[in-house]
């Protein structure tokens, strides 16, 4: 009988209380302020984090896993007894993670080929960002625990991350314009005027879909995009930051319109408020066609 790991890393934004009842191994992305290193979910929790944000004026930068960590973790699983091995990675056109991880694999292979069809080691790529892939590694880790096949789970996995849409709005275009997300002069005249970028994450790419004015225009145009876009009957995700207010909202009025509440409800970590700033709502789901 196959005995699955299902990995993932922390730009999931997979709660630590999902991380324990799911048995989901969760690696942290080291974060850099100034000239001090963090391991987030171990340093800091996300409130503590938005904090840390708010009182650094620089850009908070993070690191990718690394192929020496990945290497060392298929060592040690494979010494554990596990048949099978499931990593979903971050997207993979936002960081060399998911390159390391495939790497770690190749090598690991060519240490140990008498190991090949008894121990296997499925990377995939998570297309998009925070419950977009943490919503199906949960789901994953689910359908290992009632006994599916590993290659049942990774089909699941790969057919949502590639279906998938994230429509989120940041509060502050501040952080976009750091990271370089919204060009500097662009982010500057959006403050000004008052607009908000509804941005939309599917196929490995982050793009400004619509603009709204105010803050007060961004869930209802949120809540349109997603109704046309959305299979009907499908499971959908609440994504959201410091405020949880807003979240609430958003869940509220996506009930009201869907019939029935998100599935998940995930508050952004480190690594993606490093680009978005603290403050964000969205949703995540599966799209049409």
């Amino acid at each position: 009988m196959a005995k699955i790991k299902i990995i993932t890393d922390s730009a999931s934004d997979i709660s630590s209380q999902a991380e324990n009842e799911l048995d989901i191994l969760v690696l942290p992305f080291k974060v850099v302020l100034g000239d001090k290193s963090y391991t987030s979910r171990v340093d800091f929790d996300n409130e503590q984090f938005y904090k840390m944000m708010n009182e650094y004026d620089g850009m908070p930068t993070h690191s990718q896993i690394t192929l020496f960590e990945f290497t060392e973790l298929y060592e040690k699983l494979f010494d554990e007894g596990y048949t099978d091995v499931i990593y979903v990675s971050i997207n993979k056109e936002g960081s060399a993670t998911y390159g390391n991880s495939v790497l770690a694999a190749e090598q690991f292979f060519e240490e140990h080929p008498e190991r090949k069809g008894t121990f296997n080691i499925y990377n995939v790529d998570g297309v998009t960002y925070t419950g977009g892939y943490g919503y199906p590694v949960m789901q994953a880790a689910i359908k290992a625990k009632k006994g599916e096949s590993p290659a049942a789970i990774v089909e699941y996995i790969e057919d949502w991350v590639k279906n998938c849409t994230i429509f989120f709005a940041p509060y502050t275009l501040k952080y976009a314009r750091k990271s370089g997300r919204i060009p500097s002069a662009a982010a500057f005249a959006g403050e000004l005027m008052g607009l908000r970028p509804i941005m939309r994450i599917q196929d490995n790419k982050i793009v400004t879909n619509s603009k709204v004015r105010g803050d007060k225009n961004i869930i209802p145009e949120i809540l349109k995009l997603t109704a046309n876009e959305m299979i009907p009957q499908t499971p959908y995700c609440i994504v959201y930051g410091s405020d949880r207010s807003v979240a609430d909202e958003m869940a509220a009025v996506m009930t009201k319109k869907m019939g029935y509440p998100p599935a998940e409800m995930y508050q952004i970590g480190a690594a993606i408020a490093i680009n978005a700033g603290p403050k964000v709502v969205g949703t995540i789901f599966k799209r049409k066609g």
